[in-house]
């Protein structure tokens, strides 16, 4: 399915290889696995860890452009079924590492971020690699409990959450919102052979009301988050089709339960330039049971409805195609009638014996329409009524029938 090639776009390496094979993953992979790969070798090939390396940037682009693909479920889709050409017109986003970036770079995607376009951030390598190593300092967020903070741009304060066996059969949340409106991430991560933490989830925060928020829900049934990116792609793309892609950014998340133990979470800091101040809060969904049973079920309800929309766009875009038709018709046949009925009007008026006259009155003179007149006599019959008396004429005079 790979094929080798110059890719379009800026984003892209110089040469496409098969997704799969550069993450170094089997096609039937699940995300998490997909997302493990990526995030060693995106950890493994940073440019801010291979300085004397210029290959390795080259090959951190390339693992990016990789996991922008399988990490899609509809990329990925496309991919599998006819390969990059089935790519080419799509726009290929990759995140952005703010602590790589220059002031002016950051200056630019800050105002991009304020107007309302969503950029796409990862978390930075140096927080990867401490978690990695083991070196982080973890508080404790004991269940039913909240921590307030403020955490640096491109840093995490990390928290360990304990869950029993009880608790972990009922349902674990961590939730982190911010007043202050600032952006930040929801990481969790997980376990490593080596005593270390490896990133396994994140979710970024998202403008819910008054403040900004990101959730994690392991409530033994899949949940979805929503990807803006999404949407303001479709919405760039083609602004009539954005309702249709409204739900295609529900991403499913990829661990729906925990084991009863000790849990790594992490706040990290996403603002372009300030620390970002939060709450996080962990709890157990058997204090929520009415909450939990309709969050499952408006999320069936949303998967129903994405299903229902995609079959309607397709009918909804052959009646726009057909009423685009039948109403390039109807101008046309309107313009067709008003000029039939303008060249009929122009044909009457053709059948006249009008003629224009000039008649001189004094020293002025007027233009009058009159009927045509014999050239002889100036009337129409031709016969002479000179010999008839007219009233006119008549004598009226009494003096001289005296006389």
């Amino acid at each position: 399915m790979a094929s080798s090639g110059k890719m379009e776009g800026p984003s892209a390496p110089a040469m496409r290889r098969d997704p799969y094979e550069v993450l170094s993953v089997p096609r039937d992979s699940s995300d998490q696995e997909i997302k493990s790969a990526y995030r060693k070798l995106a950890l493994k090939y940073h440019p801010d860890k291979n300085a004397s390396n210029p290959e390795a940037s080259e090959l951190f682009k390339e693992v990016a452009y990789s996991y922008s693909i399988l990490s899609d479920p509809e990329k990925r889709r496309q991919y599998d079924t006819a390969g990059f050409e089935a790519l080419e017109n799509e726009g290929m986003d990759m995140e952005i590492d703010l602590s790589n970036l220059g002031t002016v770079n950051t200056m630019f995607a800050a105002l991009f971020s304020k107007l309302g376009v969503p950029i796409k951030t990862t978390v930075s390598p140096n927080v990867l690699e401490e978690a990695m190593s083991g070196t982080v300092t973890v508080r404790p967020l004991p269940v039913g409990s909240s921590a307030t903070g403020k955490v640096d741009k491109q840093s995490a304060h990390f928290y360990g959450v304990t869950i029993s066996e009880e608790q972990a059969q009922s349902g674990i949340v961590v939730r982190v919102t911010s007043a202050a409106q600032s952006k930040f991430k929801l990481l969790f991560f997980e376990q490593e052979i080596n005593g270390g933490y490896g990133l396994a989830l994140q979710e970024d925060s998202q403008k819910t009301g008054k403040v900004t928020s990101a959730g994690m829900y392991f409530l033994h049934f899949q949940v979805y988050r929503m990807d803006s990116t999404v949407n303001a792609l479709a919405m760039a793309k083609d602004p009539e089709a954005a309702f249709f892609k409204r739900l295609e950014g529900l991403q499913p998340c990829e661990v729906s339960a925990l084991k009863p133990g000790t849990h790594i979470f992490a706040v990290y800091g996403d603002n372009f330039f300030k620390p970002a101040s939060y709450t996080i809060e962990a709890m157990c969904a058997k204090s929520y049971e009415d909450t939990t049973q309709r969050l499952k079920e408006i999320e069936s309800k949303i998967l129903e409805k994405r299903n229902d929309l995609r079959q309607f766009e397709t009918e909804y875009r052959k009646a726009l195609a057909r009423f685009q038709e039948v109403t390039n018709r109807y101008t046309q046949e309107k313009e067709a009638v008003d000029d039939m009925l303008r060249e009929r009007d122009d044909i009457h008026s053709s059948f006249t014996t009008e003629r224009t006259i000039v008649n001189s009155v004094g020293a002025g003179s007027s233009s009058s329409r009159y009927p045509t007149e014999s050239p002889e006599n100036g009337n129409i019959d031709g016969k002479d009524k000179s010999g008839k008396k007219k009233w006119f004429n008549l004598n009226l005079n009494r003096s001289d029938k005296k006389a």
